[in-house]
């Protein structure tokens, strides 16, 4: 069996094992020669984040035809394989030893007969081809942030994603030499087929193994099952903050801009379809991070990083009047990879929701396309896929905050988890502590179906913290992880539950889209208490005149009594009904903490007293101003 040192010496050459051994890590050594011998590539290639290497790779990404050159200088386009364009949920698992167990909506797979499985598959799945070996941090460098990372891919396109999405780490792993607990991802793409996308879908596998914080990804190329230090890393870094005091959030981190230069930071939880991206890329505010947060204790406050320095954003219905910060972004000579949307012969672009009529013709990822084209079961193909994405980096747009790469993080004021629910929670409601908050609004988090996206309308769906996908710790522990964060807090935190869903009897929304604006102007007077509210049985809830005035200032309109108590009425029953259907959800959850049950058993408590009190309907200025 050939050493270490000899399998190194074999693949990387003299200039690339002279990168490779300038860090200081045994360890590292040992993982890349591992996997080096394993899946055995013609060569390897070690990047350590020089201009030079990244252009390198970008150059690669073309030359082996997994991205071609756009009209608009820096544009890229990449396409997934039919099949192969988004999360496969059901092949991503957690790797659990025997005896062990997780919730049921955790898919878990045996440790070892899955590893031995993925090396199977992994065996000389590189032959003919070149290895990149690259180095990331999650979280900002020389930071208390910072998990150096290092990812090994056949793949050009995975590179350079993760190249525009996270920052460098090779200068993090000198730094930290052989202290460094790196989190470690190998992907393959598999055999390609003749459009030079993965061929053998039906053994793609993406694993997760907590033990040795491990990522495996084969016989993909889609971004959320490739992109290892995304949603996959996410998955590593909750194991380990469960065990060490901290958090790790499927959270937006954004900067409300207050009076006379403030600047206050929130971050915030929201289940995909209901306003995560539209709040954190809001005008006149400015944006840390749109999906992934790490939050500790520093000094008993909370500060907080944006783990990326990129978006790996979905595209659909990105258009010049909703999304102006974006659509001039996208529409600049930057470094941008599209996937899988409609490529015009001109080498233009188009995606559903554009500006602009359709085009008659175009390639997408089913081929060359063209309108009414239908796939083997008959369904129209539309111009681009629904899950088609972007990959930009944060410093492209004109609102970002200066303080994206702080290594100390922002110190935060706010917590704000928001939900898609017509009949229940009020627009925005601040919580009357760390405890509650975490329980009423982000523990309870529902999210109802709409018919465009998942074709059955109102169904609710349940996703504490909107990070139900992304865990591999039973959620009981999660919940108390949350909770116990907070105890240690000189100072927390408000946490704030908002909802632009909210709708009437006949089934009219409460909400205009812009009115998020007002809700987060008032969320960042409350952190200073520069504003009162009035006590109801679920938290706090905004003053009428309070309202009436940032209206007028923030969206130049009148704000009328009557819309302001329909939509601050508080609906005993749906509240109650709400209360009933978390608790009987927590109440099948092993391990959840009985400090949930309390909270919500006082939240019921009060609900009814309001009710024999005031009626089933309450209008807001029933409520006592605190």
């Amino acid at each position: 069996m050939k050493s270490i040192e000899e399998v190194l010496k074999e693949k990387l050459g003299e200039k690339n094992l002279e990168k490779l051994m300038q860090i200081k890590n045994q360890n590292l050594y040992e993982f890349v020669a591992d996997y080096v011998e394993i899946c055995d590539p013609e060569s390897v290639y070690v990047s350590n984040g020089t201009e030079e290497d990244l252009e390198y790779i970008r150059k690669k990404a073309v030359e082996n035809h997994e991205e071609a050159y756009l009209k608009i200088t820096g544009h890229t386009i990449h396409f997934d394989a039919y099949g192969d364009q988004g999360r496969d949920k059901a092949n991503t698992k957690i790797l659990i030893e025997k005896g062990e167990e997780l919730d049921k909506s955790i898919v878990t797979g045996d440790r070892e007969t899955h590893l031995i499985e993925v090396h199977e598959i992994l065996k000389g799945i590189m032959k003919g081809r070149e290895l990149f070996v690259c180095f990331y941090t999650l979280g900002p460098e020389n930071s208390i942030f910072s998990i150096p990372c290092v990812q090994l891919t056949d793949s050009a396109y995975v590179a350079h994603s993760e190249n525009i999405l996270y920052r460098q780490g090779y200068d993090e792993f000198l730094r930290q030499g052989e202290k460094a607990r790196f989190f470690k991802f190998i992907h393959s793409e598999g055999e390609l087929d003749e459009r030079f996308v993965s061929k053998n879908l039906d053994k793609r596998r993406i694993y997760i193994d907590l033990k040795n914080e491990t990522v495996y990804s084969v016989n993909t190329q889609y971004g959320g099952n490739t992109i290892g230090l995304k949603k996959l890393a996410m998955r590593l870094a909750i194991d380990r903050c469960s065990k060490e005091g901290w958090l790790t959030e499927h959270m937006l981190v954004m900067g409300v801009h207050g009076p006379n230069g403030r600047v206050t930071y929130f971050t915030g939880a929201f289940p995909s379809m209901c306003g995560k991206t539209s709040t954190a890329m809001l005008e006149g505010e400015s944006i840390v991070g749109d999906d992934i947060a790490y939050l500790r204790n520093k000094n008993d406050l909370t500060f907080a990083v944006n783990v990326e320095k990129g978006m790996f954003g979905i595209i659909q219905g990105v258009n010049s009047k909703d999304d102006p910060i974006q659509w001039k972004a996208l529409h600049t000579p930057n470094e941008i990879i599209f996937s899988n949307i409609l490529v015009l012969e001109d080498g233009s672009v188009h995606w559903i929701g554009k500006d602009g009529e359709v085009p008659d013709r175009g390639c997408n990822h089913s081929g060359e396309w063209l309108k009414g084209k239908l796939d083997s079961k008959g369904k129209e193909i539309p111009p681009s896929h629904p899950n088609a994405r972007f990959t930009l980096s944060l410093d492209k747009l004109d609102n970002i905050d200066s303080k994206l790469n702080d290594p100390e993080g922002v110190p935060v004021g706010g917590v704000i988890y928001g939900g898609r629910d017509s009949d229940t929670w009020v627009p925005v409601c601040e919580s009357f502590n760390w405890e509650h908050g975490i329980v009423t609004k982000g523990a309870s988090i529902e999210s109802e179906t709409t018919a465009a996206t998942l074709g059955k309308e109102g169904v609710r769906e349940f996703n504490p913290m909107s990070n139900l996908d992304f865990l591999p710790i039973p959620i009981g522990k999660y919940i108390e992880v949350n909770l116990n964060f907070g105890k240690k807090l000189s100072k927390t935190p408000l946490i704030f539950g908002v909802n632009y869903f909210f709708k009437d009897k006949d089934g009219k929304f409460l909400n205009e889209k812009n009115d998020k604006k007002v809700w987060l102007k008032w969320m960042e007077l409350r952190v200073h208490n520069e504003v009162g509210a009035l006590k109801t049985p679920i938290g706090f809830i905004p003053k009428y005149e309070d309202l009436q005035k940032l209206f007028k200032q923030i969206l130049k309109k009148d704000y009328f009594y009557e819309d302001y108590v329909k939509q601050f009425t508080i609906r005993v029953p749906e509240n109650l009904a709400k209360n009933e259907r978390v608790i009987s959800i927590y109440t099948s959850i092993k391990a959840t903490p009985q400090l949930l049950f309390d909270v919500l058993e006082r939240e019921k408590q009060r609900l009814i007293e309001a009710k024999e009190k005031f009626g089933e309907y309450i209008s807001p200025d029933k409520f006592p101003e605190v």
